[in-house]
C-alpha cells in the first residue's frame, strides 16, 4: 500500500479546506469526487493527483483504493454515502475515516466491526468538529469518573453552517430527537430538554441534539446514558418545537425540494476571516448513581476550521501505521488526550 489517502469529496466545502491544509503541511492526498471540472481544477491548483468516480460504481472505487492506504470520505449525506465507500474499503483493505455526524452510519460502521478485524481495516467516522473534541472530552470525564452512568455533553459557537451540514439536517428533520438510555439509542421528541449550561462565559440556555455522540461516546466510554446539548437561540428553539407538529409535512418530498433549492442558493458555508474569527466551546459532566459528577471544558478554533485540523491529525496517524483494526471512534482509537494534538485547544476540570 501507499503511504498516502485518497480524499473523496475533495470538490465540497469542508473537503476543499482539507485539502488545502493537507497541501499546506507537505501531504500529498490524491483529490476525489464526482465531479470532474471542480475535481480536477482544485487538483491543478494545488498540485495534486485526481481521481473522478461516482459511489455508483464499485469497479471504480476499488481501482482508485488499490493506490493508497486509507480514504478519508467527506461526500454526504453520509446515510447515502458510507456504505459504498466502506464496502469498497473491506473490499480492497483500505482503512475508512469520514466526517459524518450522524448516529445511525456511525451505529451502522459499528455493526461491521468483526467485518472489518477479518479484513485487517479500521473502520473510524466521525473524524471532525462533529465528533472529536466531544468524544475526547467525555473520554476524559470518564477517566476522571470511572463509575460514571449518565453523560452530558454540550457544544456552543458552531457559527454558519455549509451547504453540505444544511442538507443533512434537511433530510433529517422529521426524524426527531435521540438520546442513549440503558445503552440503547432512544427517539425522544425535537428539543426535548433544556438546561443552562456554562461554557465558560456564562450561562446559555441548551437544547438537547440528536448529535453523532449519542452513538460514538458509548462506545468510546461504556456509559449507558448520554445526552447532547446545543447552545440555540430562542426562536431557533421554538421552530423545532414546532416541527414536532409538522416534521411530517417538512419531511414530505416537495418541502424538502424546497428546502435544498434555498440552501443551494446559499453561500458554501463560512469565509476564510469567519473561520479565522470564530470558536468552538464544549461542555460536559458525567455523573454516577452515588451522585458523584464531575465537569470539564474545551475550547478550540471554529467547527469547520476544526475538522480540517482534527481529520489531517488522524490521517497522520493512520498514514503513520497507528491503526487499531475494527470499528473505532476518535478516542477509542487515540486517548482522550489526542485533542490536546490540535493546534488553538485548551481544556479545563471545572471543580
Amino acid at each position: 500500500m501507499w503511504s498516502n489517502f485518497l480524499l473523496y469529496g475533495a470538490n465540497g466545502y469542508t473537503g476543499r479546506l482539507i485539502a488545502h491544509l493537507a497541501a499546506e503541511r507537505g501531504l500529498r492526498p490524491v483529490l476525489a469526487g464526482r465531479d470532474r471540472a471542480s475535481v480536477e481544477q482544485l487538483a491543478r491548483e494545488l498540485n495534486l493527483e485526481s481521481r473522478v468516480f461516482s459511489l455508483e460504481d464499485a469497479a471504480a472505487i476499488d481501482e482508485a483504493l488499490n493506490e493508497v492506504s486509507a480514504v478519508l470520505h467527506c461526500a454526504g449525506p453520509f446515510s447515502r454515502t458510507s456504505k459504498p465507500m466502506a464496502d469498497a474499503c473491506l473490499r480492497t483493505k483500505t482503512h475508512y475515516l469520514d466526517i459524518t455526524g450522524e448516529a445511525a452510519v456511525i451505529e451502522s460502521l459499528a455493526a461491521r466491526d468483526e467485518e472489518a478485524k477479518q479484513n485487517g481495516v479500521m473502520l473510524l467516522p466521525c473524524v471532525g468538529f462533529d465528533v472529536v473534541p466531544t468524544d475526547c472530552l467525555a473520554a476524559h470525564l470518564k477517566r476522571r469518573l470511572p463509575s460514571a452512568t449518565h453523560l452530558e455533553l454540550a457544544i456552543q459557537g458552531m457559527g454558519r453552517i455549509s451547504r453540505g451540514t444544511a442538507t443533512t439536517m434537511v433530510e433529517n428533520i422529521n426524524r426527531g430527537g435521540l438520546i442513549r438510555r440503558d445503552g440503547k439509542l432512544t427517539s425522544v421528541p425535537t428539543a426535548w430538554k433544556t438546561r443552562e449550561i456554562d461554557f465558560g462565559r456564562g450561562r446559555v440556555t441548551a437544547t438537547t441534539i440528536p448529535w453523532g455522540d449519542v452513538a460514538s461516546a458509548y462506545y468510546s466510554t461504556g456509559i449507558p446514558n448520554i445526552m447532547v446539548y446545543a447552545a440555540i437561540p430562542a426562536n431557533v428553539r421554538r421552530m423545532m418545537k414546532l416541527s414536532r407538529a409538522f416534521g411530517w409535512l417538512l419531511g414530505s418530498k416537495p418541502a424538502q425540494n424546497f428546502l435544498k433549492k434555498r440552501i443551494k442558493s446559499q453561500p458554501p458555508g463560512p469565509n476564510e476571516s469567519e473561520r479565522e474569527r470564530g470558536k468552538s466551546f464544549v461542555w460536559g459532566e458525567v455523573r454516577d448513581d452515588e451522585g458523584r459528577r464531575a465537569v470539564s471544558r474545551l475550547r478550540g478554533p471554529e467547527g469547520y476550521k476544526f475538522t480540517a485540523l482534527t481529520s489531517l491529525a488522524i490521517v497522520g496517524h493512520v498514514l503513520a501505521g497507528n491503526v487499531s483494526v475494527g470499528f473505532q471512534t476518535p478516542a477509542k482509537a487515540y486517548g482522550a488526550d489526542l485533542i490536546l494534538e490540535i493546534e488553538g485547544v485548551t481544556r479545563e476540570d471545572v471543580e
